[in-house]
């Protein structure tokens, strides 16, 4: 949709010219309404034909709901814009009420429309049959349409949901693509078929339906060997998830497998024929919630089934026995009774004990591991120091990283931003250029040992790897390593100092001898002067060429 005038940004205008020029904001809810921002725009112009004003701007919002403005970004830029006091207009012209918006709150409706006002800004609903003048009457037809305008949102989510309830209630599919090894079809109200449907399509009629259809017979073949390792060969869901992988088996979305896709082949029931549907709800863009089982709609029969019923119940069975949900005294006292059998405890024992809950569940209730063996007694033999001064190293990293971020911007003209908890640089939040580490000193066997660090690889590489080595009591940095990316296959890297050399690392002993290597490194890869940031470069003149003493070169 064009604009009637278009003006550059931040022009400033004369007062009068000013008051004449407006911005229209049209929104449709969906992309079937494919007329309707023509109609509002219309309207929009018909109104502001009447007072003489001059539409300059147009925000649009195509195919976006009014509940929540996160996934409008023509209104959250409009009143960026109007916030900014940088507008060439003092007028924002709408349809109505409601396409400014349907939100749940009607004070954050009033909120941005308030923004709007403060900014010197007036907002205007072309269709209402009332003035937005700030009068009595007004206030009150306003605040009562933005009720209507939420309610109407939350009235058509029941009849909506309702709808959906009753069609699976049918037998019917509700909702988008199925999972692996299944497929849709769609039929018409004499149940005959009108051809299967590709991933992103959906029926054309209101009067069709959606049934579930088995797939290939190489994808079921793949379903129902996945139950076999789970129940009969006792395979855990992310070992199944590996040896799809290795084989080159993509999943349905055509990536790589996770152990959450399997986990969820296992579980569902459209497997052995059956449909359930509100299980999790998730009501104008609110929170999604976990359905009780009573609110369920179950309907079995519907598709042929891809298992038999013994080997499902059996694998949820082993699911359910997995999964246990105890009070934290028997958490407590089933560690305790482990702690008997074997002597000692670990994450690994604990992992493998039958009728203990995982180390993370004892992580979620406790707080740490330790927390639990303090609890009952015990006190393991490994050091554990470090993890209670994890939060001191990451503050470390992350000063460093912002004090290397700001030197390559200021000496060299380079822009890295700190990722996350400071473990990282990355250029315009894309790949990883600079990684800190810090490494532990390792304990020496003997006192002839060579001194070693051993630094974990991480998945994510990076151009440049900064590591902060430790002393002897892992408490202090004795000094920084820095080197390319390792090329290597194993998960860890051995920093001593005889193996420096090998992976062409440079160590030095200060901050500022670290920065100085940083940067003489980009200034080596991107030839950027050391004294100025780079610039771009300028078209100059060209300039008249001499006419004494040129000679020819051949």
């Amino acid at each position: 949709m064009g604009n009637a005038l278009v003006i550059r940004r931040n022009t400033q205008l004369a007062k009068a010219q000013k008051a004449l020029r407006a911005a229209q904001y049209v929104r449709m809810s969906t992309d079937l309404q494919r007329y309707s921002t023509q109609n509002q725009a219309a309207a929009i112009a018909a109104y502001a034909q009447q007072r003489n004003l001059t539409i300059v701007r147009t925000y649009v919002d195509e195919g976006r709901s009014g509940v929540r403005i996160n996934r409008r970004p023509a209104l959250a830029e409009l009143i960026k814009d109007v916030q900014s006091g940088n507008t060439d207009f003092e007028h924002v012209l709408v349809y109505d009420v409601s396409r400014w918006g349907r939100f749940q709150d009607v004070d954050e409706s009033a909120h941005y429309e308030f923004v709007c006002k403060r900014s010197g800004v007036k907002v205007a609903y072309c269709a209402e049959q009332f003035e937005n003048d700030g009068s009595l009457l007004s206030s009150i037809l306003k605040n009562i349409k933005r009720v209507m305008a939420a309610e109407f949102s939350r009235e058509l989510g029941v009849k909506v949901h309702a709808g959906h309830c009753q069609i699976a209630g049918l037998g019917y599919r509700v909702g988008g693509s199925p999972t692996f090894g299944l497929g849709r079809e769609m039929v018409d109200e004499e149940q005959r078929s009108k051809g299967r449907l590709a991933k992103g399509e959906y029926k054309a009629l209101k009067t069709d339906r959606v049934r579930l259809r088995l797939g290939s017979d190489e994808k079921i073949a793949i379903v129902r060997w996945i139950f076999q390792q789970f129940v009969v060969e006792r395979k855990t869901d992310v070992e199944i998830a590996r040896q799809l992988n290795r084989a080159n088996i993509p999943n349905h979305h055509g990536r790589p497998w996770s152990y959450l896709m399997v986990h969820y082949i296992l579980k569902n029931e459209n497997y052995i024929g059956n449909i359930v549907y509100n299980r999790t709800s998730r009501r104008l863009g609110q929170k999604q919630v976990n359905n009780p089982d009573h609110l369920w709609i179950r309907t079995s029969s519907v598709v042929a089934p891809v298992v038999d019923q013994d080997l499902f119940a059996r694998a949820q069975k082993i699911m359910t026995e997995r999964y246990i949900s105890i009070p934290e005294d028997q958490m407590l006292r089933r560690l305790r009774l482990t702690l008997g059998r074997k002597g000692k405890l670990s994450s690994s024992i604990i992992k493998n004990a039958p009728g203990l809950p995982s180390p993370a569940c004892y992580v979620k209730h406790f707080g740490s591991i330790r927390n639990a063996y303090k609890l009952i007694g015990y006190e393991g033999s490994r050091d554990c120091r470090w993890f209670d001064v994890r939060d001191h190293w990451t503050e470390v990293l992350s000063k460093l990283a912002t004090q290397v971020a700001e030197a390559l911007r200021t000496d060299l003209g380079i822009r890295l931003n700190p990722i996350g908890d400071g473990t990282g640089l990355a250029r315009h939040g894309r790949r990883k250029i600079i990684s800190f580490q810090v490494v532990r000193k390792m304990a020496k066997r003997t006192p002839n040992h060579v001194a070693l660090w051993r630094a974990h690889l991480r998945k994510e590489r990076s151009e440049l790897c900064v590591y902060l080595r430790l002393n002897d009591s892992n408490e202090v940095v004795q000094d920084y390593v820095l080197l390319a990316s390792a090329d290597t296959t194993t998960p860890y890297l051995t920093l001593s100092d005889g193996l420096l050399a090998r992976h062409q690392a440079v160590r030095v002993d200060t901050v500022s001898e670290l920065i100085r290597d940083i940067k003489a490194r980009f200034i080596s890869a991107n030839r950027v002067s050391p004294t100025r940031p780079r610039r771009k470069n300028k078209r100059k003149k060209p300039s008249r060429p001499k006419t004494r003493n040129v000679r020819a070169r051949h």
